[in-house]
């Protein structure tokens, strides 16, 4: 129990991806005196055994939660048979309600050779790592396994068919971050779509893309997560369903089955852990309390666990310039205080965007070492709805990257959208 998160998500990533940081920890302590006798060697399997062991710790405490919390817990596969009935395994349950909380899982398009590649949930548990490896996808997930097996030795190629990687995100923070990766060494292939994957007699690969042939020990696709409704029922018994196999649920996550809700990723609304944990508080509000709550998806703050990392809340400019028209962004790009001795080519950047008409900060986007830290407090800001000059009249700590974002006082650039007043237009 505990879900893609603890299970194969964002626990055991992160914790590969501590320990891929220790290479550039290594690399960067030299200007600050420092010297390594010999070249540092990394085990792989002792991190999988020891990320493994960490699992099974989690794994136990979730369920003394459950028992504690005096939950019956049914282990097999679960089939929705009627608005009231699930089946596991044979034997039937009935309640007045039924949650549904299946969560998504890994999606690999069908293209010759597709049986070669590896998912998330198979990096994470490699019984030897690969000294080289190809990742098709530029979302989260494949440019954070990117860096992992980067930080751990690996030569690594990324392809993707966008012209920058990390979709939705800010214009700038896709544009800054795509140039870190490849300060670290992380080889792009930009605008470029997998055609085949083709194992070789020696067992290495070869991805055939539109812009050429990559070869490698190992391919992997991080090209999506699609929700895991294949097998429970839900299309059987009548559930509204999108195209991608999402179920649909109005505003309290309450699907067109009255009796039968539905909360994180398998809705595909906003497919975070901490959203999926507020969707299922609102439920218990909504269903168990009888005090409707309505999930709130508005000013969620993320983070991608990249090196360096990207955290952000609230808008980006291009939503931004849509939704509002008038707006001021503020940026800054510069080199970290410990990168100045390091040595490390590593940069920084933050970005504000605020309302012209109102002065509300409505945006904040990082690319930085500890950004996901930083933007946690950032978020409490903007849900507060604060200003730019509450931001300016907040003193900062220096010296550290996060004063940045309370001493950004001049705008970078004004973007205005609005029609131009009429008397204007005449005179031209």
């Amino acid at each position: 129990v505990g879900g893609t998160c603890v299970t194969r998500g964002c626990v055991p990533k992160k914790l590969l991806m501590y320990g891929s940081e220790y290479s550039h920890a290594f690399k960067d302590c030299e200007g600050f005196g420092w010297s390594i006798p010999e070249q540092p060697t990394h085990d792989w399997r002792t991190l999988i055994f020891n990320k493994n062991t960490e699992l099974d710790r989690l794994h136990g405490i979730y369920l003394r939660l459950l028992d504690g919390s005096g939950v019956e817990l049914k282990q097999g596969r679960g089939l929705i048979v009627d608005p009231h009935t699930v089946e596991v395994d044979g034997e039937r349950f009935t309640a007045k309600t039924i949650l549904v909380a299946v969560g998504g899982r890994a999606y690999v398009p069908d293209i010759p050779g597709a049986e070669h590649v590896l998912t998330s949930d198979d990096a994470l548990d490699l019984p030897e790592m690969p000294k080289s490896i190809v990742i098709v996808g530029g979302g989260y997930i494949a440019l954070e396994f990117a860096c992992i097996f980067a930080g751990l030795g690996a030569k690594v190629d990324v392809v993707y068919r966008q012209p920058l990687p990390l979709r939705g995100f800010d214009e700038e923070v896709r544009t800054f971050l795509a140039e870190q990766l490849e300060v670290k060494g992380i080889t792009i292939h930009k605008e470029s779509s997998p055609e085949a994957v083709e194992k070789l007699e020696d067992g290495s690969m070869v991805l055939k893309t539109t812009t050429g042939d990559i070869k490698a020990e190992a391919v992997m696709f991080a090209t999506g997560r699609k929700p895991n409704t294949g097998k429970i029922g839900a299309a059987e018994i009548g559930l509204e369903m999108a195209d991608n196999g999402a179920i649909k649920v109005d505003e309290y996550s309450q699907t067109s089955v009255p009796s039968i809700y539905a909360v994180g990723d398998v809705t595909d609304r906003i497919n975070l852990t901490p959203v999926a944990l507020m969707e299922g508080m609102a439920f218990v509000s909504t269903v168990i309390k009888g005090v409707p709550q309505v999930p709130d998806h508005e000013n969620v703050p993320a983070a991608v666990f990249t090196q360096p990392p990207v955290a952000t809340v609230g808008m980006t400019e291009e939503q931004a310039t849509e939704k509002l028209g008038d707006v001021d962004i503020y940026t800054s790009s510069f080199r970290p205080m410990k990168h100045t001795i390091s040595g490390s080519q590593e940069r920084a950047f933050m970005k504000l965007i605020v309302d012209a008409a109102t002065d509300k900060v409505v945006g904040c986007h990082m690319v930085g070492e500890d950004a996901g830290e930083i933007m946690q407090g950032i978020a409490v800001a903007i849900k507060c709805g604060a200003t730019k000059k509450q931001f300016d009249s907040t003193v900062g700590i220096h010296p550290t990257a996060a004063e940045e974002l309370v001493t950004m006082r001049t705008v970078s650039r004004e973007v205005r959208t609005a029609a131009e007043p009429a008397e204007a237009v005449a005179a031209q």
